[in-house]
């Protein structure tokens, strides 16, 4: 007869069904891949279930791990609280995130992670990534994440992507008009780097939309306003990538860079859980 969970099987479910990976799992839980791996083995062993299908490059939920899942997170929901009766003094983080770096996903990657952390007080600060690198040197955030076009002298590498020049496939290039440029705000750098290649190509080029958030350009280039330098996985879904069609020039790739300065154990397991988040993504 079934009578308890082991909690850190648990979590290693729930890691893994949320990252769809065994490494990142293990990365985030601070353990190892086996490890992960043999607490999610005992765990079906214990509910007579098998809730993940395994592949060499792949990891999904069955249908029986979908079934599981609110429940999984509900069980370490109540540990999480049940272990913050006795915490100390909430510890605030200061995070600042590029929306260039990470996308959309930012508000319920975050909220996940309070939940797992409920003694951890987000301070959250979205701007563009140079003015983030500034206010990380000046002591003012304790993480920052951002897009760089090269790694750096400091900063853990998360992940590198590709760029390209996106737009709405009902968008005609029309080699007699300027290109109508879609970006975020003047400063900010991908920006400026479109831009810079442009006038590099002999291209002529014209502002048809700067918007003040990725939301914003997501919405004018779906809609056809205008081309826009996007990393890969942050185009709006339907678009694509024009750059080869239409002769534009390469833009290259960049890093998504973490760099942190917390020192506490817990404000570690946080950003060590961060990373894997945003390395998954």
């Amino acid at each position: 007869m079934l009578t308890t969970l082991d909690p850190d099987a648990v979590a290693a479910f729930l890691r893994t069904a949320e990252l769809a990976s065994f490494t990142r799992a293990a990365e985030a839980l601070g353990t190892t891949q086996s490890l992960v791996s043999t607490r999610i083995r005992r765990l079906e062993e214990r509910l007579g279930k098998v809730l993940l299908q395994r592949h060499p490059r792949l990891v999904r939920l069955t249908a029986e791990g979908e079934r599981f899942l609110p429940a999984a997170r509900e069980v370490m929901a109540a540990q999480a609280k049940a272990l913050s009766v006795f915490a100390t003094v909430p510890e605030r983080i200061a995070i600042g995130i590029s929306e260039q770096a990470v996308g959309a996903e930012i508000p319920s990657v975050l909220a996940r992670l309070a939940t797992a952390h409920p003694s951890v007080v987000i301070a959250l600060r979205i701007e563009p990534s140079r003015a983030l690198e500034a206010s990380f040197e000046r002591g003012e955030l304790d993480v920052a994440i951002i897009r760089r076009l090269a790694p750096g002298r400091s900063g853990e590498v998360l992940r590198e992507d590709g760029f390209g020049w996106f737009a709405a496939p009902r968008l005609i290039r029309r080699p007699e008009e300027a290109l109508p440029l879609v970006s975020l705000m003047p400063d900010c750098w991908l920006r400026q780097h479109g831009m810079a290649a442009l006038d590099r190509a002999g291209l002529a080029w014209r502002e048809a939309f700067i918007g003040g958030g990725m939301a914003a350009v997501q919405a004018a280039v779906a809609g056809g306003l205008g081309i826009s330098p996007l990393a890969a996985r942050l185009a709006p879904a339907g678009t694509v990538d024009v750059g080869p069609k239409w002769g534009l020039p390469d833009l290259g790739s960049s890093c998504v860079v973490l760099r942190s300065q917390v020192a506490t154990p817990g404000a570690n397991a946080f950003v060590r859980e961060l990373a894997a988040a945003f390395r998954a993504g």
